[in-house]
């Protein structure tokens, strides 16, 4: 099979299903939020629309417009193939009149996701006490309120099905610290498991792939979050001590997985670092298939634009299947380029 066979959105989807695409090895960012570096644009995330319900129709038009060439443009000068679409929760329906028009604009060239998680994360400083008293007092309800969430996200996602826009959902609720999970693995297994998995089911029953997002060390429990079933895991955080060679050799052929390449490093480590992180990420990743290559989170604001292109320069030489030994750092890589 030829690499240009398949669309970027085709690629991408084999690899959620564990299969190896032909060519490179997909890319994508869950967030690029350096659209202002990269293209002069402001990204999604960061404008304001307080006045949305001020604008004339042609004025919303115009907006969603730059919205959606914002992420078009991010995704093909990064040959990403896939887009998040994000970052107008605030104005109702704005979302998908963005991917309605991307979708417009690409046709099926890319994998579109948006928002889907109804489960418990990481409360802030200020509720964590509340919930552990909720925790341990009124448990029942607790697990009542989780029910009414995942239930209402389904019947969302219900009213999304079958019109072709969305591919899947990125469920984006935080569970770990790089320490380990906010509750104990049998508090997990109690209070979010069984949730996460109904909603992972339910996704699915409707024909959505789901990526499953949480930074932090998930290695205590991560047998639970295969056992409910995602397509994919992400991101793999090696600054909470996650080991892309031991995850791909305990669930490799269960789960696609997703990063790994080390943010921390991208942002404060040099040159030589950034490539052997990538480097890691692709050797032990890229094996057999079901590897989407990314960031250990997302492209941040603050992260120097230029280190994000080194670890690109990295996949555009060695991410492609099939799979080259990849050697050690002293090679002639250097920013943006190989």
């Amino acid at each position: 099979m030829s690499d240009t066979v398949l669309t970027p959105r085709q690629a991408f989807i084999m690899a959620l299903e564990g299969k190896q695409p032909p060519g490179h090895v997909p890319t994508f960012e869950l967030v690029f939020y350096l659209t202002m570096e990269l293209l002069g644009k402001v990204h999604p995330t960061h404008r304001h629309f307080a006045q949305w319900d001020q604008m004339s129709p042609r004025e919303r038009r115009l907006q969603i417009a730059d919205a959606g060439d914002t992420y078009i443009a991010t995704a093909r000068r990064y040959s990403h193939s896939a887009i998040f679409v994000h970052g107008m929760e605030g104005v109702p329906g704005a979302e998908e009149q963005i991917a309605e028009y991307i979708r417009e604009q690409t046709g099926q060239e890319f994998f579109l996701m948006r928002h889907g998680d109804a489960t418990m994360a990481i409360p802030s400083g200020e509720e964590m006490e509340a919930l552990c008293y909720r925790l341990a007092d009124e448990p029942q309800k607790v697990k009542a309120e989780q029910a009414r969430a995942v239930q209402q996200a389904l019947e969302r996602a219900s009213a999304l099905a079958g019109k072709g826009l969305y591919d899947g959902f990125a469920l984006c609720s935080d569970y770990c610290l790089n320490r380990g999970p906010f509750l104990s693995p049998s508090q997990f297994g109690e209070f979010v498991a069984p949730y996460l998995a109904q909603l992972i089911a339910g996704y699915r029953e409707m024909g959505f792939y789901v990526i499953k997002h949480t930074d932090g060390n998930i290695m205590p429990i991560i047998e639970q979050l295969v056992q409910c079933r995602p397509h994919a895991l992400h991101s793999l955080d090696p600054q909470a001590g996650v080991d892309i060679a031991e995850v791909k050799r305990l669930y490799g052929r269960e789960v696609c997985l997703i990063g790994n390449v080390n943010c921390g490093l991208l942002q404060t480590g040099t040159e030589e670092e950034v490539i052997e992180s990538a480097r890691y990420a692709l050797r032990h990743g890229m094996p057999g298939g079901g590897y989407i290559f990314s960031t250990s989170n997302c492209v941040y604001t603050g992260m120097p634009l230029e280190r994000y292109e080194l670890m690109m320069a990295v996949w555009q030489v060695e991410g492609r299947y099939p799979k080259k030994e990849l050697p050690g750092c002293g090679n002639n890589l250097t920013r943006g380029g190989g």
